[in-house]
Formats: C-alpha cells, structure tokens, sequence
C-alpha cells in the first residue's frame, strides 16, 4: 500500500471544508461571510483594484447570495431570466444564478475577500455546499468565482475565472423546481444590463433543464475552456470580454430565451413567510 506523505495530508486538510475535488481553491475570505439567507447581498466590498467592465470601471463589488456579483449596486433577484438582451439589471458577473438559499442545518456558505491567483492580486467568491430554495439542503453545489488584476496589460484588465466542483441542483422551488431539478435552471455568463448586443455572454446549457448538472450534457464541473476540469477562464480586455469557450462546445445561447423571459416575469412570491 502507498504511504501518505505530509505534503499530501496537508493539502488534504487545506481542502477539507470542500466536498469535492476539483479547482475551487480555499482562501477568499478574508472580508466576510454573506449571512445565512435567501435572496440577500453584501454592502460594497473592495475588489483591491479597477476592473473595466463594458467600459465602466468599478473598483467595488456587490456579493449574491443568490450565485452572482453585481457592480454598482447589490441584488437579490433568483429567477435567472437568462444573461441575454432579456437581462436588464445591474452589471453582472455569474457563475451560477439560481435560488441559492442557505437558511438549512446543512445550508452552507457565501465568503468572500481579497488574495493572490495567478500570481496576481484577485477577489474571489466561493459558494460552499449551498442549498437551495425553501431552505433545501438535500442538494450542493460549490462553485467559485475569482476576479484577477491584469491592469498590468493596461488600465482596468481583469481576468474572470469560474470553478466548479459540484452542482447536484439547478432551480429553487419558487421557479417551478421540484427536487432542485427541471423549472426555470440556472444561467450562466455575464451582462452588463443594458440588453444591447455586445454586452453578454451566456454559457450553453444554461436555462436547460438537467444540462448543467454533474452528469450533464453541459457539466459545469466536468468542462473546461482552458484544459483545467471544472474551469472557465474569461480575459477582460478594453472592457470587453475577449476569451469565452470554444463555439463548438459552449456556444452562448443567445436565441429562444424570450418565452423563459416572459415565463419568469409572470412568476410571484412571497418569501416572508418562510
């Protein structure tokens, strides 16, 4: 049998509180920990540099509980209405917007801060083992999301990375889910809420019922556009993005996306009671 080394049993203690292996990476969490909620976001937070997105620079953040960060303003919307021309709130970047709700025992959490990825300074996000909606804990998912300075390259570049190491759920009950499953799924990408053309970008599979999902045609977690299973790297250059998947194998979903938009329009709830 194979001994275990230290160096081994270090590094699995430095990724003990993630349920899965994969490129969620620890750390990040120097700044805080979203409350245990639905619906809810942080006050402004500090990127630690300027970040050009869509041609307005930020150098400060909102944080969703809800699988998203927004620049400008914070936001607690849970139906994802697709990031297409339908998406017509507060710039946004997504690894995955959905119901996220960690009211539940086993509920998990939202932290978030400052570091070092790539050799550069980065603000990450990291969504761990979180539920669903109504406080659903039966279904996990962790995903990250880490923004790294490249200002280096010129004023206000930044690179996106999403990671993913387990996404067992896709919609929250109040979108038609049953189970975590089917409704009105996740979406995926980036938008800056205008709905002008240029300004998305949203990953295939999203809005599909069961294709994001590990075991998906469009697994999150076992895709990759940079070689790195369960990661997603995106340049922001001049404000625009410039590197996003392969066509051939995540074509952003830009068509057919009107009826879900209408669909999730029409939808209602009350939360306050719950």
């Amino acid at each position: 049998m194979k001994k275990i080394t230290l160096c081994a049993l270090l590094s699995l203690f430095a990724f003990s509180n993630y349920a899965a292996a994969g490129p969620v990476t620890s750390g990040f969490n120097n700044l805080g920990t979203v409350a245990v909620c639905d619906d809810c976001y942080t006050p402004e937070v500090t990127l630690g540099f300027n970040a050009n997105y869509f041609g307005n620079t930020f150098d400060t953040t909102y944080v969703s509980n809800n699988g998203y960060v927004t620049f400008g303003s914070g936001q607690g919307t849970y139906t994802p209405t697709g990031l297409t021309a339908n998406y017509l709130g507060a710039p946004i970047i997504a690894p995955f917007f959905s119901d996220v709700d960690t009211r539940a025992a086993a509920g998990g959490t939202v932290t978030y801060g400052n570091g070092t990825y790539a050799g550069q300074n980065a603000f990450g996000v990291t969504w761990n083992q979180v539920g669903y909606f109504a406080s659903r804990d039966d279904k996990l998912n962790t995903f990250q999301l880490i923004l790294v300075d490249r200002n280096a390259t010129g004023a206000g570049n930044f690179d996106i990375y999403f990671n993913y190491d387990q996404v067992q759920w896709e919609t929250g009950e109040a979108d038609s889910g049953v189970g975590g499953l089917g409704g009105i799924s996740a979406s995926v990408g980036f938008a800056n809420g205008s709905g002008a053309a240029g300004t998305y970008n949203q990953l295939a599979g999203s809005l599909v019922n069961g294709a994001l999902l590990d075991g998906g045609i469009h697994s999150l977690a076992a895709g990759s556009n940079n070689g790195v299973t369960g990661q997603y790297l995106f340049q922001v250059r001049n404000g625009v993005i410039t590197a996003v998947p392969e066509p051939e194998t995540y074509a952003m979903l830009v068509a057919g996306l009107g009826l879900v938009g209408a669909m999730s329009r029409r939808r209602q709830r009350s939360k306050a009671a719950v």
